[in-house]
């Protein structure tokens, strides 16, 4: 039997300690395990390793039918991999048999707390050379904290932000060998309302509008700390993509699972946004040849998918499907509205599902933001 060909996307989770990440992951999972996304989807995903999936479905269950939070995963940074396999039955054989999706999740207590020893120190120099390659960063600003501090946000915020910076730099000398800033990182750091369902007046723009009110010059230090780490700073994105996610929301008794706010997105926005955004840096003059080859190779699956242009699929994916380029990374990108609606269908009727898939994800960061639950600094 001849294994599958993958199309691997990325994503890095930052958070401090209760800021929900262990409910987002296991909200995210559960929520494709349900009876009508397995009844309505043009995939089923699952989780790699059988044993990370069963704990997570664990925890959603008991979210779902008792009530119950799941356990936090403290001091543990966590690979997770889940893989898309699609149902239908190609006409031909297709370019791609999954979409797989790796999370990184990584210990907010590691930005909070010095490292006690140096075997520690080595543990999370390690952890987060293990997400380099991630497309996407997702920083998650908790609702509850912003609620607690109620007109006084910026001690949060500042704080939450300060944390991340010097976590980061504490990382510096490790992870450039001589000095050499690094090619392959994170681009794309999407800041996160999680718990958004605590602030329910509050849509994307305002968000936004609180975190640049009340920090906005803590963010930039962050995004100077990490512009010390990465080569070619204009292909940068941090600062300019917001998001809400509420993995349920939590009543007084009750856990209600199904009151989800764009969990839906995360897959999409790993897919997609690297997509957007490496289209538009790749074509800077200025930007250093190697940084733009890399730029275009980490969204070369994508990009020749949607546009129906033939490419080289890199990594685990290993086959030729055709000839690939800076114009099919910007047709892709640039699809929008009632094209995009007809490259959806277009490849539906022709049980391109792969395509049909991403197409459907890049629809999906659409209707966000018309709903105010996405802001993206590519539109």
């Amino acid at each position: 039997m001849k294994p599958p060909k993958v199309l691997e996307q990325s994503i890095a989770v930052f958070g401090e300690s209760g800021s929900g990440k262990t409910v987002l992951l296991s909200s995210f999972y559960g929520a494709h395990q349900e009876a009508e996304f397995d009844k309505t989807s043009l995939y089923s995903l699952r989780a790699d390793d059988t044993g990370q999936g069963i704990r997570l479905h664990k925890n959603y269950l008991g979210m779902r039918n008792a009530d119950k939070r799941p356990p936090s995963n403290k001091f543990s940074a966590t690979r997770y991999a889940f893989s898309a396999h699609f149902k239908g039955v190609a006409k031909k054989p297709a370019p791609v048999d999954a979409l797989r999706l790796v999370w990184h999740d990584y210990p907010g207590e590691w930005f909070e707390e010095t490292p006690a020893t140096p075997e520690e120190r080595r543990r999370r120099l390690d952890a987060f050379k293990a997400l380099l390659g991630a497309d996407v960063a997702l920083v998650l600003v908790d609702g509850q904290r912003l609620l607690d501090e109620s007109g006084g946000e910026e001690r949060y915020l500042k704080l939450l932000f300060t944390n991340l910076r010097n976590g980061l730099l504490s990382l510096k000398d490790g992870l450039l060998d001589d000095g050499e800033r690094l090619t392959d990182f994170p681009r794309v750091w999407v800041l996160a309302l999680s718990k958004a369902d605590l602030l329910p007046g509050t849509d994307v723009y305002a968000f936004r509008d609180l975190v640049i009110e009340k920090a906005g010059e803590d963010l930039d230090a962050l995004r100077r700390a990490v512009g010390e780490l990465v080569e070619a700073t204009e292909a940068l994105s941090l600062g300019e993509d917001f998001v809400l996610l509420s993995s349920a929301r939590f009543d007084a008794e009750r856990i209600r699972v199904l009151d989800r706010v764009g969990v839906d997105l995360i897959h999409p926005m790993a897919a997609i946004l690297p997509l957007e955004t490496h289209a538009k840096w790749a074509a800077i003059k200025s930007l250093p040849a190697k940084v733009g080859d890399v730029l275009l190779d980490n969204v070369a699956g994508v990009a020749g998918l949607l546009a129906g242009k033939k490419l080289a699929l890199p990594g685990p994916v290993g086959v030729l499907v055709g000839l690939f380029g800076p114009k099919a990374a910007k047709a892709a990108a640039d699809l929008a509205g009632g094209k995009l609606k007809d490259v959806h269908a277009t490849a539906l009727q022709k049980n391109e599902y792969a395509a049909a898939t991403l197409a459907a994800f890049k629809m999906a960061l659409e209707r966000a933001e018309r709903d105010k639950v996405l802001l993206r600094s590519v539109t």
